[in-house]
Protein backbone atom coordinates (compact mmCIF):
# COMPACT_ATOMS: atom_id res chain seq x y z
CA UNK A 1 0.00 0.00 0.00
CA UNK A 2 2.67 2.63 0.84
CA UNK A 3 4.58 1.96 -2.39
CA UNK A 4 1.43 1.98 -4.50
CA UNK A 5 0.26 5.16 -2.80
CA UNK A 6 3.51 7.01 -3.42
CA UNK A 7 3.79 5.91 -7.05
CA UNK A 8 0.14 6.70 -7.83
CA UNK A 9 0.34 10.06 -6.06
CA UNK A 10 3.37 11.25 -7.98
CA UNK A 11 2.18 9.80 -11.29
CA UNK A 12 -1.05 11.76 -10.90
CA UNK A 13 0.84 14.89 -9.93
CA UNK A 14 3.29 14.64 -12.83
CA UNK A 15 0.47 13.95 -15.27
CA UNK A 16 -1.39 16.99 -13.99
CA UNK A 17 1.68 19.22 -14.27
CA UNK A 18 2.64 18.11 -17.76
CA UNK A 19 -0.85 18.06 -19.24
CA UNK A 20 -2.16 21.09 -17.38
CA UNK A 21 0.75 23.26 -18.46
CA UNK A 22 0.18 22.38 -22.10
CA UNK A 23 -3.58 22.90 -21.84
CA UNK A 24 -3.04 26.29 -20.21
CA UNK A 25 -1.33 27.49 -23.39
CA UNK A 26 -4.67 27.11 -25.16
CA UNK A 27 -6.89 28.16 -22.28
CA UNK A 28 -8.42 24.69 -21.86
CA UNK A 29 -6.84 23.74 -18.53
CA UNK A 30 -10.25 23.03 -17.00
CA UNK A 31 -10.22 19.73 -18.93
CA UNK A 32 -7.35 18.51 -16.77
CA UNK A 33 -9.71 16.66 -14.43
CA UNK A 34 -11.13 14.58 -17.27
CA UNK A 35 -7.69 13.80 -18.67
CA UNK A 36 -6.13 12.76 -15.36
CA UNK A 37 -9.21 10.78 -14.33
CA UNK A 38 -9.49 8.80 -17.55
CA UNK A 39 -5.73 8.21 -17.72
CA UNK A 40 -5.52 6.92 -14.16
CA UNK A 41 -8.59 4.72 -14.43
CA UNK A 42 -8.01 3.19 -17.85
CA UNK A 43 -4.23 2.97 -18.18
CA UNK A 44 -1.82 4.31 -15.59
CA UNK A 45 -3.56 2.94 -12.49
CA UNK A 46 -3.87 -0.69 -13.66
CA UNK A 47 -0.53 -0.87 -15.47
CA UNK A 48 1.72 0.91 -12.96
CA UNK A 49 0.23 -0.87 -9.96
CA UNK A 50 0.42 -4.27 -11.65
CA UNK A 51 4.06 -3.71 -12.52
CA UNK A 52 4.73 -2.90 -8.86
CA UNK A 53 2.94 -6.05 -7.74
CA UNK A 54 4.84 -8.13 -10.31
CA UNK A 55 8.16 -6.79 -9.05
CA UNK A 56 7.31 -7.11 -5.37
CA UNK A 57 4.95 -10.09 -5.11
CA UNK A 58 5.45 -12.04 -8.34
CA UNK A 59 9.16 -12.33 -7.70
CA UNK A 60 8.49 -13.46 -4.12
CA UNK A 61 6.17 -16.19 -5.40
CA UNK A 62 8.80 -17.46 -7.82
CA UNK A 63 11.51 -17.38 -5.15
CA UNK A 64 9.41 -19.11 -2.50
CA UNK A 65 8.09 -21.89 -4.71
CA UNK A 66 11.48 -22.15 -6.42
CA UNK A 67 13.15 -22.73 -3.06
CA UNK A 68 10.59 -25.41 -2.24
CA UNK A 69 11.28 -27.04 -5.60
CA UNK A 70 15.06 -26.95 -5.17
CA UNK A 71 14.99 -28.29 -1.61
CA UNK A 72 12.52 -31.07 -2.57
CA UNK A 73 9.68 -29.79 -0.40
CA UNK A 74 7.32 -30.11 -3.36
CA UNK A 75 8.32 -33.76 -3.74
CA UNK A 76 7.40 -34.21 -0.09
CA UNK A 77 3.94 -32.81 -0.82
CA UNK A 78 3.53 -35.29 -3.67
CA UNK A 79 4.45 -38.21 -1.42
CA UNK A 80 1.67 -37.07 0.92
CA UNK A 81 -0.70 -37.07 -2.08
CA UNK A 82 -1.14 -33.29 -1.83
CA UNK A 83 -1.41 -31.51 -5.17
CA UNK A 84 1.30 -28.81 -5.29
CA UNK A 85 -0.74 -26.78 -7.77
CA UNK A 86 -3.86 -26.82 -5.63
CA UNK A 87 -1.95 -26.30 -2.37
CA UNK A 88 0.59 -23.68 -3.52
CA UNK A 89 -0.59 -22.08 -6.76
CA UNK A 90 -4.36 -21.78 -6.37
CA UNK A 91 -4.34 -19.66 -3.15
CA UNK A 92 -1.86 -17.27 -4.76
CA UNK A 93 -3.93 -17.03 -7.93
CA UNK A 94 -7.15 -16.33 -6.04
CA UNK A 95 -5.38 -13.76 -3.86
CA UNK A 96 -4.01 -11.91 -6.91
CA UNK A 97 -7.37 -11.94 -8.70
CA UNK A 98 -8.97 -10.06 -5.80
CA UNK A 99 -6.20 -7.98 -4.25
CA UNK A 100 -4.66 -6.51 -7.40
CA UNK A 101 -7.98 -4.85 -8.46
CA UNK A 102 -8.42 -3.58 -4.88
CA UNK A 103 -4.91 -2.12 -4.91
CA UNK A 104 -5.52 -0.61 -8.35
CA UNK A 105 -8.76 1.04 -7.15
CA UNK A 106 -6.80 2.55 -4.26
CA UNK A 107 -4.10 3.78 -6.65
CA UNK A 108 -6.71 5.31 -8.94
CA UNK A 109 -8.18 7.39 -6.12
CA UNK A 110 -4.77 8.50 -4.85
CA UNK A 111 -3.55 9.43 -8.33
CA UNK A 112 -6.66 11.43 -9.12
CA UNK A 113 -6.39 13.28 -5.80
CA UNK A 114 -2.72 14.01 -6.45
CA UNK A 115 -3.59 15.47 -9.85
CA UNK A 116 -6.33 17.60 -8.31
CA UNK A 117 -3.99 19.02 -5.68
CA UNK A 118 -1.44 20.05 -8.30
CA UNK A 119 -4.14 21.50 -10.56
CA UNK A 120 -5.29 23.78 -7.75
CA UNK A 121 -1.96 24.88 -6.25
CA UNK A 122 0.03 25.25 -9.47
CA UNK A 123 -0.28 28.90 -10.58
CA UNK A 124 0.15 27.97 -14.25
CA UNK A 125 -2.90 25.69 -14.14
CA UNK A 126 -5.01 27.23 -11.36
CA UNK A 127 -8.04 24.96 -11.63
CA UNK A 128 -10.14 24.72 -8.42
CA UNK A 129 -10.59 21.20 -7.10
CA UNK A 130 -14.36 21.48 -7.47
CA UNK A 131 -14.02 22.20 -11.21
CA UNK A 132 -11.40 19.47 -11.53
CA UNK A 133 -13.71 16.98 -9.79
CA UNK A 134 -16.79 17.94 -11.83
CA UNK A 135 -14.97 17.50 -15.14
CA UNK A 136 -13.56 14.19 -14.00
CA UNK A 137 -17.00 12.89 -12.99
CA UNK A 138 -18.48 13.92 -16.33
CA UNK A 139 -15.69 12.16 -18.24
CA UNK A 140 -15.73 8.93 -16.25
CA UNK A 141 -18.45 6.32 -16.31
CA UNK A 142 -18.97 3.11 -14.39
CA UNK A 143 -18.12 1.25 -17.57
CA UNK A 144 -14.69 2.88 -17.74
CA UNK A 145 -14.00 2.06 -14.10
CA UNK A 146 -15.09 -1.54 -14.68
CA UNK A 147 -12.72 -1.82 -17.65
CA UNK A 148 -9.82 -0.61 -15.53
CA UNK A 149 -10.60 -3.09 -12.75
CA UNK A 150 -11.05 -5.88 -15.30
CA UNK A 151 -7.58 -5.11 -16.63
CA UNK A 152 -6.24 -5.27 -13.08
CA UNK A 153 -7.83 -8.70 -12.55
CA UNK A 154 -6.27 -10.02 -15.76
CA UNK A 155 -2.89 -8.61 -14.78
CA UNK A 156 -3.22 -10.21 -11.33
CA UNK A 157 -3.87 -13.57 -12.99
CA UNK A 158 -0.79 -13.11 -15.16
CA UNK A 159 1.40 -12.27 -12.16
CA UNK A 160 0.27 -15.33 -10.20
CA UNK A 161 0.52 -17.71 -13.17
CA UNK A 162 4.01 -16.55 -14.12
CA UNK A 163 5.35 -16.51 -10.56
CA UNK A 164 4.07 -19.99 -9.78
CA UNK A 165 5.01 -21.48 -13.16
CA UNK A 166 8.58 -20.17 -13.00
CA UNK A 167 8.82 -21.33 -9.39
CA UNK A 168 7.77 -24.89 -10.25
CA UNK A 169 10.34 -25.00 -13.07
CA UNK A 170 13.24 -23.85 -10.87
CA UNK A 171 16.37 -25.97 -10.68
CA UNK A 172 20.06 -25.51 -9.97
CA UNK A 173 20.22 -24.58 -6.31
CA UNK A 174 20.49 -21.03 -4.98
CA UNK A 175 21.65 -19.69 -8.34
CA UNK A 176 18.58 -21.17 -10.02
CA UNK A 177 16.32 -19.46 -7.47
CA UNK A 178 17.87 -16.08 -8.29
CA UNK A 179 17.51 -16.68 -12.02
CA UNK A 180 13.88 -17.72 -11.59
CA UNK A 181 13.13 -14.53 -9.66
CA UNK A 182 14.56 -12.41 -12.47
CA UNK A 183 12.76 -14.42 -15.15
CA UNK A 184 9.47 -14.04 -13.29
CA UNK A 185 9.72 -10.25 -13.16
CA UNK A 186 10.81 -9.85 -16.78
CA UNK A 187 8.17 -12.23 -18.15
CA UNK A 188 5.42 -10.67 -16.03
CA UNK A 189 6.33 -7.19 -17.26
CA UNK A 190 6.27 -8.30 -20.90
CA UNK A 191 2.98 -10.17 -20.60
CA UNK A 192 1.33 -7.29 -18.75
CA UNK A 193 2.30 -4.88 -21.53
CA UNK A 194 1.09 -7.23 -24.26
CA UNK A 195 -2.15 -7.96 -22.39
CA UNK A 196 -2.70 -4.24 -21.82
CA UNK A 197 -2.53 -3.56 -25.55
CA UNK A 198 -4.85 -6.44 -26.41
CA UNK A 199 -7.39 -5.53 -23.72
CA UNK A 200 -7.32 -1.86 -24.72
CA UNK A 201 -7.79 -2.82 -28.37
CA UNK A 202 -10.85 -4.96 -27.67
CA UNK A 203 -12.39 -2.65 -25.04
CA UNK A 204 -12.57 0.41 -27.30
Amino acid sequence: LPIAMLVALFVGMVLSVQTGTELALYGTQEAIGAIVGVSMVKELGPVMTSLLVAGRIGSAMAAEIGAMQVYEEIDALKTLEISPVRYLAMPRLIACLFTVPALVAFAMVVGICGGGIVAEVNPQINVPFSVYYDNMIRALSYQEIFKGLLKAMVFGGIIAHVGCYIGFKTSGGARGIGESTTQSVVLSFLLIMVANYLLTRFMI
